[in-house]
């Protein structure tokens, strides 16, 4: 088939297909009718068979028809009839069981290596079973990598926490969290964007953590991917930008309070992970010390401030107010800022009913989360330690918390040295 495109040089290396080959072969469209006729009333059977089957239901998307057959996997075939193989690949398997493999990832040397493979599967023991289950609609053998044991699909819960995709060498591949961590992973599976096909195709084993709660999955997922940095995580692998209030004083001896990136705010006050957080907190100190809009930054290019949410000002900018009043306002603001040190703890659920999560935030710095007993008294914050899983101060981390405390409040503890029964269930 004429692919209308150069063909890449690796993929020459490892076929032997060069632009030459293929200059005057019949495009997709032209051959369709064929393909399809040739294809009608039959079972789609292939080796890692989602791979192969999408190739075709997206050429046939591209020209506007609808391409739906039932799918048989000779590698999860192979793997229930024939187990006990180190590999599953074609190459491998063929070499184990004395199957003639020529023209090796050509069309008519891979296929017809598939056809003898296949012969020998619906002659083994058990074959007749087997082929029923896979072929039933509510089977998920077609869904499943072809590398990953169904026996290890089967072992994940129904539960929150995050899980981990691994290569064949173990190698994580990918980090994800959920709140139902079987129902998630299987919608990886029934995903046929290509990313997700490939990245199913290399999925070997998946492994899990229990986290009890969505607040501790999405703590522990974050912390698992800047650790491991797997290849198919694109989320949480860049640099957040963050944005930070500061202080500096004009010409004319008036103290402004202004916003900018963090790495641009000289003697940054207090930081945000993003910018409308950021105004929106200068807003509020504006409101609460009675400071002027235009002098703070959050009006451009006015001769006095209007802003909608602020009250007018005391005058600053209309030359009402000396500036040595408004100085003692903006620093009253400047030290509310650097004393906003908060403590408290997020209590949360556990990962069975005898179990509670927590989270801990000191000096406004995360500090880890932790599981405890709920038979446990914990009468200070002291009292955690023990039970604490320290974790790094990440902006990400920062922004799943602050996001966690403006929708629960209730959850969120204020701690001291005289607290008692924190973490009562």
């Amino acid at each position: 088939m004429n692919p209308e495109c150069a063909i890449p040089y690796f993929i020459t290396g490892l076929t032997g297909i060069d632009d030459d080959m293929v200059r005057n072969a019949p495009k997709f469209h032209e051959i369709s009718e064929k393909v399809l006729d040739f294809m009608k009333d039959t079972i789609f059977v292939a080796h890692s068979v989602n791979f192969d089957y999408n190739v075709i239901k997206n050429e046939f998307k591209a020209i506007g028809i609808d391409f739906v057959l039932k799918k048989l996997c000779t590698v999860r075939l192979s793997r229930k009839l024939i187990p006990g193989y180190h590999s599953y690949s074609l190459g491998k398997l063929c070499s184990a069981l004395g199957i003639p493999l020529t023209d090796r990832h050509r069309a008519r040397g891979d296929a017809h290596a598939t056809v003898l493979l296949f012969k020998k599967l619906l002659n083994a023991e058990g074959a007749s079973e087997v082929f029923k289950s896979f072929l039933n609609a509510r089977s998920q053998e077609a869904t499943l990598p072809p590398s990953l044991p169904r026996a290890t699909f089967e072992k994940l819960p129904s539960q929150p926490g995050i899980y981990y995709f691994k290569d064949s060498k173990g190698k994580i591949i990918y980090v994800g969290k959920a709140i139902n961590l079987k129902k998630r992973v299987l919608g990886h599976f029934y995903d046929k964007s290509t990313k997700e096909v490939r990245l199913c195709r290399e999925t070997a084993d998946i492994d899990f953590e229990l986290s009890g709660s969505e607040l501790l999955a999405l703590l522990m997922e974050s912390h698992a991917i800047k650790k491991h940095y797997p290849e198919y995580n694109r989320a949480q692998k860049r640099t957040l930008q963050q944005y930070a209030i500061f202080s500096y004083e004009d010409r004319n001896g008036v103290q402004h309070l202004a916003f900018n990136k963090a790495k641009l705010a000289p003697n940054a006050l207090i930081t945000f992970t993003n910018m409308t957080d950021c105004r929106l907190y200068l807003e509020e100190i504006c409101k609460t010390f009675g400071l002027c809009a235009k002098y703070c930054h959050l009006q451009e290019k006015v001769a006095s401030c209007s802003h909608y949410r602020i009250p007018q000002c005391n005058g600053i900018c209309r030359g009402t107010e000396p500036p040595s009043k408004y100085n003692q306002s903006v620093n009253a603001a400047i030290a509310h800022m650097r004393l906003r040190k908060e403590h408290f703890v997020i209590k949360e659920r556990g990962r069975n009913h005898n179990e509670v999560a927590f989270v801990l935030v000191q000096n406004d710095i995360y500090m880890g989360y932790g599981f405890i007993d709920g038979s446990q008294q914990i009468t200070s914050s002291q009292d955690l330690d023990p039970f604490l899983n320290p974790q790094k101060d990440t902006v990400e981390a920062n922004g799943i918390i602050r996001s966690y405390v403006n929708k629960h409040p209730d959850r969120v503890l204020s701690i001291s040295d005289t607290t008692v029964d924190l973490i009562q269930r």
